[in-house]
């Protein structure tokens, strides 16, 4: 048995046209909705890169023990455990948070795995003087890289797709192996090339604006337009490259004995609710609602709509089930082999959100963001054995109140560090301003105004409350967001 997972970044499911979308061009995810199951109702769970990828290796939530960080020391790795098991596991990405300190230990968990320079602000050319010597300015060295990538076939994600599609024509004979193919994009700055943004002309004569920041819209309806048009543009280049991936299972006819997993990490705003991004507001559906399309060669069920609730924590477990592993009992997602043979329901409900902001909880059709009780956001406390950040090391100025814990649930008898958490910029504000919402995506699928309904909401808070425990969260958790256990 054979399995490839093809992983896009900031992939907004309304801008594909199999999810409804009428003017971007994607003919790629088109045919893939034919030859796969299609997902209505895929959700995320912990926010952003690093902490979904921590779901998709463990199948357990991140947003209530820590923020963004590396596996940890008592993590059970997808990938190793598949190794474990006598199947190869091959990573391609061009995804640099690999190679950061915040994501350090992900990759190593493969077999084997290849890296692809050049995404964002990855500090890979060196032009001195361009950049500073500390080098934090990521836009700075985004444009040193951009003088690098003239044309399609240098950009990282085709050469990503290129090694990957070296993978298959290597191993597409052999069995038991595990291809995660992961690119960056469709992920800010829509960088790519003339002939894909010729395709979305516009009558914007400003400079070009492929980069939000991470804020609310004070933009042009031009400027929006215009970048907009470039995230189309990106996507029309993942699609092309998506297309290249079936154009492979084709001609090595791996339809018959190869599952196929096409997913997301997250969406992003498009000055949607007039907001930039992710992370700093609210997690509408832009950004939490995700596409999902999986192929299983053991039902052969293609070209239709599954309907049950699902998330990033499930993966994991549905490749282990896939290959015949055993699922560790940490793991709290659901195989879905059954979700895609007949739509059976795998939960009734699903926790998603941010580690010290809204904590949020969806039935499918309900979504209930809960904001902390008090605008000091407080408690909240990180628990880790890897103290990094995104890019650096925890200073010693943090560490100096960090504690050692006694083990948690899931932690294999371990004792971790227990550290008071820096308040993210703005996330304290924002939940002031916000506070709790509910909205019902049936009636309100734009999520343009919230309703006030008790009865829905303290079922919404029973499942929150639910799922909290379930996920073994800190008592502080609880008393941050006003609820009693």
């Amino acid at each position: 048995m054979k399995a490839i997972m093809v992983m896009f970044d900031s992939l907004n499911r309304r801008y594909l046209p199999c999810y409804g979308n009428g003017w971007v061009q994607a003919p790629s995810f088109c045919e893939l909705a034919e030859r796969t199951v299609v997902f209505e109702n895929s959700y995320v769970g912990s926010m952003p890169c690093m902490p979904a990828r921590r779901e998709l290796h463990t199948g357990r939530y991140n947003l209530l023990h820590r923020s963004w960080g590396p596996l940890e020391p008592f993590d059970d790795s997808m990938p190793a455990l598949l190794a474990a098991h006598g199947v190869h596991t091959h990573l391609v990405s061009d995804h640099q948070h690999y190679w950061e300190d915040g994501g350090a230990t992900y990759h190593q968990r493969y077999s084997t795995w290849s890296i692809v320079r050049g995404q964002e602000g990855d500090r890979w050319k060196p032009l001195v003087g361009q950049v500073s010597p500390v080098n934090t300015d990521t836009r700075a060295q985004d444009r040193v890289n951009r003088q690098f990538i003239t044309h399609e076939q240098d950009q990282a994600q085709t050469r990503t797709f290129d090694q990957a599609l070296a993978f298959l024509e290597l191993n597409h004979r052999a069995d038991d192996w595990f291809l995660q193919v992961e690119t960056f994009d469709p992920h800010e700055p829509f960088f790519t090339q003339p002939h894909y943004k010729a395709l979305y002309p516009d009558g914007y004569d400003g400079p070009d604006f492929d980069w939000p920041e991470y804020r609310p819209v004070d933009e042009s309806d031009e400027e929006i337009i215009r970048c907009r048009n470039n995230y189309a543009a990106l996507l029309t280049m993942c699609d092309r490259n998506l297309g290249r991936v079936l154009a492979a299972m084709d001609r090595y006819d791996l339809w018959r004995d190869t599952m196929l997993i096409v997913n997301t990490d997250h969406g992003f705003l498009l000055a949607e609710h007039d907001w930039w991004a992710k992370c700093v507001m609210p997690f509408y559906s832009e950004v939490a609602h995700t596409p999902l399309f999986i192929w299983d060669p053991r039902s052969g069920v293609r070209g239709s709509r599954a309907h049950s609730l699902v998330q990033t924590i499930d993966l994991a477990p549905t490749l282990l089930d896939y290959f015949g592993a055993p699922l560790p009992m940490a793991m709290q997602g659901a195989p879905l082999g059954g979700t895609i043979a007949h739509d059976a329901p795998v939960r009734a409900a699903g926790l998603f959100g941010i580690f010290g902001g809204h904590v949020n909880v969806t039935d499918g059709r309900y979504v209930y963001m809960r904001g902390p009780a008090s605008p000091a956001n407080m408690p909240l406390y990180e628990y880790t054995l890897m103290p990094t950040h995104m890019r650096s090391l925890f200073t010693p100025e943090e560490l100096r109140a960090a504690e050692l814990a006694p083990p948690l649930p899931f932690t294999k008898q371990a004792p971790v560090l227990r550290i008071p958490a820096i308040q993210p910029a703005n996330r304290d504000l924002l939940a002031r301003q916000l506070g709790t919402m509910l909205y019902d995506l049936w009636a309100d699928p734009g999520q343009a105004q919230g309703m006030a309904d008790s009865a829905i909401e303290q079922r919404m808070i029973d499942h929150l409350r639910s799922l909290m425990a379930a996920n073994d969260a800190p008592a502080e958790q609880f008393i941050r967001l006003g609820l009693d256990r």
